[in-house]
C-alpha cells in the first residue's frame, strides 16, 4: 500500500510533528473498537496479501498546487521497502533530485547542483514523522512498542455519510488521527506540524482511487491538505508490489558521478 505519503514530507522538509502531552503509559496500548476497524481496513485492503508486502515500486506524477491550481509538476520513481526505506526519485524541467531514506540516516542528490548530501537530524526526524502519519504504519501494527490506539468516534464525512475515526498518540507526542469509511477503506490522515516561523500547520492526507493490484487495494490519488488548502497531489500511473529491490539502490553514492538513475 502506499507510503509515499512520505514524498510530501520529504519534499517540503517543514519541520517534526508539534509536541503534545501523551497519554501516560502510550507503549502499544489499544482499545476493542479501534481493533475492529484496524482488522476490517485490514481485509478491506487484501487481508494477508497486504500484509505480506515486503516491497513496493510506484511510478507517476507529482504536482504542487497554489490558489487550486497547479503550479508545477515532476515524474516520479518511488521505491519502499517496509518497514523503513524509501528512495523517491523525482525528475521535471531538466531537473533530477533523488531523496534516500533507511531508519535514522537519509541523504538528498542535487541534480542542479551536482551535489549529494547528508540530511539533516530534523530531514531525518521529518521522514520519520511523515513514515509514521501513513495509514501502512497503523494498519501493519509497525507502532505497536511506541504509540497508543484509541477509538475516538464519528465524524462527518461526505454525502451525508459518517467515518470512523482512531489516533495514535506516540511516546514523543506526535499524534495522527485516521477516517475509515463504513467498508474499512482508508479515507484521511490528519496530523499537525511546525512551521520555521512558529505556526502550527494542520496536515491532512486524502486517499482515492483505489485499485486492485495483485488482490492488494491501493491508493492511486493522495492529495494533500494544509489548514484546508490544497497543496499537492500524487497521481500513480503504476503500483507493483513485492519485487526485488537491489540493497544497493539506498546507500549513499561516494560521489555525484556514482548516483545511478532507477529505470
Amino acid at each position: 500500500m502506499k507510503t509515499l505519503l512520505i514524498i510530501l514530507s520529504i519534499c517540503l522538509f517543514v519541520s517534526a510533528g508539534i509536541p503534545v502531552k501523551a497519554q501516560d503509559g502510550a507503549t502499544g496500548k489499544l482499545d476493542g473498537k479501534a481493533e475492529a476497524i484496524v482488522a476490517k481496513a485490514v481485509q478491506s485492503l487484501g487481508g494477508d496479501r497486504y500484509l505480506q508486502v515486503k516491497s513496493q515500486i510506484g511510478r507517476g506524477k507529482y504536482s504542487l498546487f497554489r490558489d487550486n491550481a497547479v503550479i508545477s509538476f515532476q515524474s516520479f520513481i518511488d521505491v519502499i521497502v517496509f518497514p523503513d526505506k524509501e528512495r523517491t526519485e523525482f525528475k521535471g524541467g531538466g531537473s533530477r533530485t533523488i531523496q534516500t531514506n533507511t531508519g535514522s540516516t537519509g541523504w538528498v542528490y542535487d541534480g542542479d547542483q551536482k551535489l549529494v548530501k547528508v540530511q539533516s537530524e530534523s530531514q531525518v526526524s521529518n521522514f520519520k514523522n511523515g513514515l509514521r502519519s501513513t495509514f501502512d504504519y497503523l494498519l501493519r501494527g509497525a507502532w505497536k512498542n511506541e504509540a497508543e490506539l484509541i477509538y475516538v468516534g464519528k465524524r462527518a464525512a461526505t454525502l451525508g455519510k459518517r467515518n470512523d475515526v482512531v489516533k495514535l498518540t506516540f511516546n514523543d507526542g506526535f499524534v495522527v488521527e485516521y477516517e475509515f469509511a463504513d467498508d474499512g477503506m482508508p479515507q484521511k490522515a490528519i496530523y499537525s506540524r511546525g512551521a520555521a516561523d512558529g505556526e502550527t500547520l494542520k496536515e491532512e492526507d486524502r486517499y482515492a482511487q483505489f485499485v486492485d493490484v495483485d488482490g492488494i487495494k491501493t491508493p492511486f490519488i493522495i492529495d494533500r491538505f494544509r489548514n484546508g488548502q490544497a497543496t499537492s497531489r500524487i497521481n500513480y500511473e503504476s503500483v507493483e508490489f513485492n519485487k526485488n529491490v537491489p540493497s544497493g539502490v539506498f546507500l549513499k553514492p561516494l560521489s555525484p558521478k556514482d548516483v545511478k538513475e532507477m529505470k
